[in-house]
């Protein structure tokens, strides 16, 4: 293996010797051939480079980086050059602290990066004029189709009714909103707002402010006749316009929807950016995605959790309102610290900034005879130049400045945070001006200039100078656990090393400062990349072909349903839509497919864990004639290598299906097994899980498609894409053509520096793992399922139910007693309830291992102390776990300090959580989604 490899992998070789033994096999190798099923195993080695060390693997990025040519970027159209404070790039961004931390669905010890998204939501809430905002979605594109699908859930009776979208939306979002509303057989009437209201009655309607074009409409007029015929609506909405703008919410929207990407985020050259929804009261439950809350913890004072339907799709399977189970938590944290950092005056001085640039920069083009498309703007003026547009665009690029070509005869230019007189200047000589124009006051409406205050939490005024972020921003990642303290074993989810390597290109400028519609010969350094990278994800997974532009799991889900869909229908196959899932499959797979159009048929589960074939054979048989696909997981949710695998695609296919493997799981088949070689027509990669791309808190993720040859031709498509056969066909997944492109170096990097060898051993590491965990905790905890030879795959489920059974403790109080051993919990509940599914990966040694095994072996030595009797009248360190160190000072119990607050192997630097136990059920009752006041953290 690679010296990084080496690195990567936490037990070293003496250590794996051991692990092994203690599984009871002679090698490594042996204990693969017995856990892999041998139809499934790949003949070869993997065909990649030979791996590269870290010293070389940057020097390569940093090839690729420099031939990318970000300019100065005044395109506009929805990205836009912004200035990251050092102190949040170096100390959020880059700090692992942030970026390792998973998804906070253990509250207690997460209430760092939950205060700093309820400083989102708070921001989002205060511009947009609404009561309640979530902790972000994926992009503007695919906010605006959730707020889409918002309109039809929310206004019963009215499903046959069409939406009616403003053309002035950004062309990107018109793309992705078109390809959801056409999956979901969704009529959208396009308009232009700007000259009139359709005389149609909808069900709701999608308005833009400012336009693309950088007009500034009123929307009121829109927004009563929406409301007229009892419709829904949605503005999109410029958040930095929204600071000098009146409120959407004021002018009677019920939905604002946008992107929060120049709040500090750069371009990326499309992402990852922190979409946001902010709705009116009465649609709190019908939000996408994410909302964090305002409870109490068991001492009564004030906690945060995520609320209401986060995860809903989990539970609710095929009739979820969203396949949404993500966010963009570290884009979001970010967005969130530079309004604190710069507070609502300095936000409002940027705002001014910006504007007065464009109205300079307009002043100066008119006064060289240009004639300019219409006189209200915020940032963005578009020039008429009739047939001169390409010659001008040209030129501008050749003196270092992108713009935007609308047309032939038009030319679009935006400001930002970043433009200077000079950068006009440069823009006044592309079109053959010399102006010497100076500042002046902007072009926006003083009818629609807001008058109320915005961001008047304290926290957004005490945190101005650069001490006193950087001493926020540590109080707020000292609360939290995340990967740089220890083990996070959770199941599913796959929390292995970020390396240091991998994430440092990402904040070069030639990544980090790339503009997603630059000409594809000033992108030409990422987009090799991309190439290869595709090309990599192919090989490993035995597809033809593979495209990253799906910018989370859940969306390349939807766009590997959209191609069966699509390969479907070219065949005349229309009446196929039937879609069969495994009762035990994420509940992802099942929204997913309602949003491609298709029908959700569940196939039973065998006791085992394993799919029913003689159920699937029964539903085959039914759906003969409409069967569009199966999505099935792989090894399977249950952490189990299924030997029917194959005989399934078999039973789907000769009925005329296509085979959707879930690639949640390719962690345990990297180097061994190819999906698209045992029978997968196609499968969704999760890039945070398998290539290293980092949780952030819970996100940024990249969820690739990867298809067989004959759905190449459906995978999605771009109108903008840098490549021009990309632009025509399936239709766009996600608002850049490229998805989140700015954390495609991470699995670059990680592929090329493990190489072949290191990969396939990575996997076998992490089997390896979970096996030697599964071992040691058999005889305290039973093992729910295992495959040949009574061995697991990368994940290991223990079953709780009997012990709560005889003790009355839930898997809650497990739970939360790890927490006072120093350990994130496992996945609880998922995929069956009362148990815990563990996935140690490849990254962590043995000690931290044997640490955590040690840690489980006493809490069920405490469970039976409980069901012994030796504790009275249910006070006992489980039931009242996570302890504080607030609590020693007050101590209640009758155990002594020493056994609740340090409990066996932990030590003085030991993690102490900043709440008690969060009352959940209170959350929801009281719900509470901007920031509290700061008495209501007053003693209590």
């Amino acid at each position: 293996m690679s010296d990084f490899a080496s690195r990567h992998i936490g037990p070293s070789p003496a250590d794996q010797d051991a692990m092994v033994r203690k599984v009871g096999y002679d090698s490594l190798d042996a204990l693969m051939a017995a856990a892999v099923p041998s139809g499934i195993r790949s003949a070869s080695a993997l065909g990649l480079p030979e791996a590269l060390s870290e010293t070389e693997s940057l020097a390569v990025l940093r090839g690729l980086s420099e031939r990318n040519n970000p300019g100065v970027a005044m395109i506009g159209l929805g990205y836009h050059p912004t200035i990251t404070p050092a102190v949040i790039r170096r100390n959020v961004l880059e700090d692992p602290s942030w970026y390792t931390a998973y998804t906070p669905y253990q509250p207690e010890i997460s209430q760092g990066r939950l205060e700093a998204l309820l400083n989102f939501q708070t921001l989002i809430a205060d511009l947009s004029g609404l009561p309640t905002a979530n902790s972000s979605l994926l992009d503007e594109g695919t906010a605006v189709a959730e707020a889409m699908t918002l309109i039809r859930r929310a206004t019963k009776g009215k499903d046959a009714l069409p939406i009616v979208v403003d053309s002035g939306l950004l062309p990107q979002t018109l793309a992705v909103v078109g390809t959801r509303a056409e999956a979901l057989g969704i009529e959208l009437v396009e308009a232009d707002l700007s000259a009139g209201i359709p005389d149609v009655e909808a069900a709701g309607t999608i308005i833009a402010y400012p336009r693309a074009d950088g007009q500034i409409i009123d929307p009121t007029a829109a927004i009563e006749a929406a409301h007229a015929t009892g419709g829904l609506a949605v503005v999109v909405a410029d958040p930095l316009a929204l600071v000098l703008l009146k409120s959407p919410g004021s002018l009677g929207a019920d939905v604002v929807v946008g992107s929060s990407q120049r709040f500090g985020v750069p371009m990326f050259y499309g992402g990852p950016h922190a979409g946001f929804m902010a709705v009116r009261d009465g649609l709190e439950r019908h939000l996408p995605g994410r909302l964090v809350g305002v409870s109490i913890d068991s001492a009564g004072r004030p906690a945060y959790r995520l609320a209401l339907q986060t995860r809903e799709q989990h539970i609710r399977r095929e009739k979820a309102t969203s396949n949404i189970c993500t966010a963009q938590v570290l884009l979001a944290v970010t967005a969130s610290m530079y309004a604190v950092y710069h507070g609502p005056d300095g936000l409002r001085e940027i705002a001014q900034q910006v504007a007065s640039k464009a109205a300079q920069l307009a002043t100066g083009l008119q006064a060289g005879g240009i004639e300019l498309t219409g006189t209200s703007y915020f940032d963005t003026v578009v020039a008429q130049v009739p047939g001169q547009a390409e010659k001008i665009v040209a030129k501008a690029r050749d003196l270092g400045v992108h713009l935007h070509q609308v047309d032939d005869d038009r030319v679009g230019i935006s400001t930002n945070e970043a433009t200077t007189d000079s950068h006009l200047k440069l823009v006044w000589e592309a079109f053959g001006i010399d102006s010497d124009a100076g500042a002046t006051s902007s072009a926006v409406p003083e009818n629609l200039l807001r008058t109320d205050e915005i961001l008047t939490h304290p926290v957004f005024h005490e945190h101005h100078s650069e001490t006193q972020m950087l001493r926020y921003l540590k109080k707020l990642s000292d609360r939290d656990y995340a990967l740089d303290r220890g083990m996070i074993p959770l199941g599913s989810c796959t929390m292995k090393l970020n390396a240091t390597s991998e994430m440092e290109p990402i904040s070069w400028p030639g990544f980090a400062e790339l503009h997603p519609f630059v000409p594809a010969e000033d992108a030409a350094g990422f987009i090799e990349m991309i190439e290869t990278l595709e090309s990599w994800l192919a090989e490993v997974t035995g597809y033809a072909g593979v495209s990253i532009q799906p910018n989370a799991g859940s969306q390349g889900e939807f766009a590997g349903l959209l191609a069966i869909r699509a390969y479907h229908l070219s065949r005349g196959d229309d009446h196929r839509d039937v879609c069969l899932i495994p009762s035990s499959a994420h509940g992802t797979n099942a929204a997913s497919a309602v949003m491609a159009g298709m029908r959700v048929v569940i196939v039973k589960s065998t006791d085992q864990g394993e799919v029913d074939l003689d159920d699937l054979k029964a539903q085959c048989d039914k759906h003969a004639d409409d069967l569009a696909a199966i999505m099935v997981t792989y090894p399977s949710t249950h952490g189990v290598y299924e030997h029917g695998i194959t005989e399934l695609c078999e039973i789907v296919h000769s009925h005329g299906g296509q085979v959707y493997v879930d690639g949640a799981n390719l962690n345990a088949l990297l180097g061994h097994a190819q999906p698209g070689a045992f029978g997968g027509d196609v499968s969704h990669l999760n890039l945070h899980k398998t290539f290293c791309i980092p949780h952030g808190g819970g996100g940024p993720g990249v969820g690739p498609v990867a298809v067989a040859e004959h759905l190449v031709p459906f995978l999605p498509t771009h109108p903008m894409h840098p490549v021009e056969s990309k632009r025509e066909g399936i239709g766009a997944i996600s608002a850049a053509p490229y998805g989140s492109a700015g954390i495609l170096p991470i699995p670059y990097a990680y592929i090329a520096m493990m190489g072949a060898e290191g990969l396939t051993n990575a996997t076998s590491v992490a089997v390896l793992s979970a096996n030697y965990i599964a071992k040691r905790l058999e005889g305290a905890y039973p093992v729910l399922y295992s495959g040949d030879h009574g061995l697991v795959a990368h994940e290991c489920i223990l079953d709780l139910r009997p012990l709560t059974k005889d003790s009355g403790l839930s898997i809650d109080d497990v739970a939360k007693r790890l927490i006072d051993y120093g350990f994130h919990a496992p996945t609880m509940s998922f995929p069956v309830a009362g148990t815990l599914m563990i996935e140690p990966t490849e990254s962590e040694d043995l000690a931290e291992l044997d640490r955590f095994c040690e840690a489980m072996l006493s809490i069920r030595a405490e469970i039976d102390a409980v069901v012994a009797g030796k504790y009275a009248d249910g006070d006992n360190p489980l039931v009242h776990s996570p302890h504080t160190m607030r609590e020693i000072a007050d101590w209640t119990h009758a155990y002594p300090i020493s056994e609740g607050a340090f409990p066996s192997g932990t030590t003085d630097d030991k993690y102490w959580p900043p709440v008690g136990r969060i009352d959940q059920a209170y959350g929801d009752r009281n719900l509470a989604c901007s920031c509290p006041p700061l008495e209501a953290f007053a003693e209590v």
